[in-house]
């Protein structure tokens, strides 16, 4: 991804589609390095963060990542999870954010030099399409690094650029440890 110091850059980061991925190539990503990196190599904009969250519960394991987010630069944008039951009768969840980020990545174009969606969700394919349209580089970060790889094609294709997630591990990434919970390990340790 070429980034150059004048660019207006913001980051689209769709939560449950980055942490499928850094799940299947087993390791986290740290946030904080994250934001600093693309404040050092441009002008960040904007930092946005989704996820949908399970309401009415006493602890809910996404919190903390929530808070380290919020204090740390990131928009956290959030939404409730629905619940539902199926033809079967098997209660599931659903909490899809495609529709938050394509209205921000629109609102916030005319804004931006440069969009970086995470995510290889193919729903995006038109957003990042109209986007471009509006003048905006757009680069899709995502893994095909994992069977099935986790990034459809045709929105691979839209996008300027596409950057490995794999590869950007080595700048802002570490292993997945056993002994801690995956939906807190994506930020930095508390000091010991």
């Amino acid at each position: 991804m070429t980034l150059y110091p004048t660019d207006r850059v913001a980051l689209f980061i769709d939560g449950a589609n980055l942490h499928a991925s850094t799940r299947a190539l087993n390791a986290d990503l740290d946030f904080r390095k994250m934001v600093e990196s693309f404040r050092k190599k441009a002008v960040l904009v904007r930092a946005y963060y989704y996820t949908a969250v399970i309401e009415g519960e006493e602890f809910s394991p996404i919190r903390p990542l929530i808070d380290f987010l919020d204090y740390n630069g990131f928009t956290v944008v959030t939404k409730p999870v629905k619940r539902f039951t199926d033809g079967q009768g098997v209660t599931r969840t659903k909490g899809n954010m495609d529709i938050e980020i394509a209205v921000d990545m629109l609102e916030l174009a005319p804004h931006i030099d440069h969009a970086v969606l995470v995510s290889g969700d193919g729903d995006f394919r038109r957003v990042v399409e109209a986007v471009q349209a509006r003048g905006v580089r757009v680069s899709v970060v995502s893994t095909l690094k994992v069977q099935p790889p986790h990034i459809a094609d045709e929105l691979r294709r839209q996008a300027d650029d596409f950057i490995e997630l794999a590869d950007l591990l080595a700048e802002f990434g570490r292993p997945r440890t056993p002994a801690t919970a995956p939906s807190i390990r994506t930020f930095p340790p508390e000091p010991a």
